[in-house]
């Protein structure tokens, strides 16, 4: 009997490395799922999740972040307790919230793609103030544009009611976020993997 002996080639050690930080990214993400405070008339609670959606873009550019938070979604979808009130299952995807969670790894793509100029990641210390808090604006209206249309749709709520219930509430607190991603970025202490 003869055994076959390839050789394997080595996974690159870039790679290795944003894979752990994603799946790092996405953990947080889903650790902040603990701390829910409920909204009055809206569906949707208040958490510190989008803040790491924005370090997701941010930190780990449009390809890794966009993938961090696709792996947050898989790992909410097989029952992991990692949704708002940590809850968990496919079924939290289709329901009140689930077009904010959906627009997760979009939101952390475009961000990570405004604010890195492409798919190439760069030092962020270097990039002009307005085009992170751009990235940021453009990564809100996602989530929002997204979570709203689809309560909107679910719940058959007039767009002004889906607005008022899912995103005017929110905006104080999104802006607290956006600092806060802002100021861990400036500081150089997360910064991008370059290869």
């Amino acid at each position: 009997m003869a055994t076959e002996g390839n050789s394997v080639d080595a996974v690159d050690d870039t790679v290795v490395r944003q894979f752990a930080r994603a799946a790092v990214l996405a953990a947080l993400v889903g650790a902040t799922a603990a701390v829910s405070i409920p909204v009055p008339l809206s569906p949707a609670p208040i958490t510190l999740q989008v803040l790491f959606v924005f370090l997701a873009g941010l930190v780990l550019g449009p390809v890794w972040g966009g993938f961090s938070l696709l792996l947050y979604l898989v790992a909410g979808a097989v029952g992991l307790p990692v949704f708002a009130g940590m809850r968990g299952g496919f079924g939290v995807l289709f329901g009140d919230s689930g077009g904010y969670l959906w627009s997760y790894p979009i939101a952390a793509g475009l961000i990570g793609f405004v604010a890195h100029g492409g798919t190439a990641l760069r030092d962020l210390r270097t990039v002009r103030l307005p085009v992170i808090v751009g990235a940021l604006v453009v990564g809100t209206i996602v989530i929002y544009g997204m979570g709203t249309a689809y309560m909107a749709w679910l719940l058959e709520l007039s767009a002004w009611k889906a607005v008022s219930a899912g995103a005017l509430p929110f905006i104080p607190g999104e802006i607290l976020k956006m600092a806060a991603a802002i100021a861990v970025v400036r500081s150089g202490r997360l910064t991008p993997v370059r290869s």
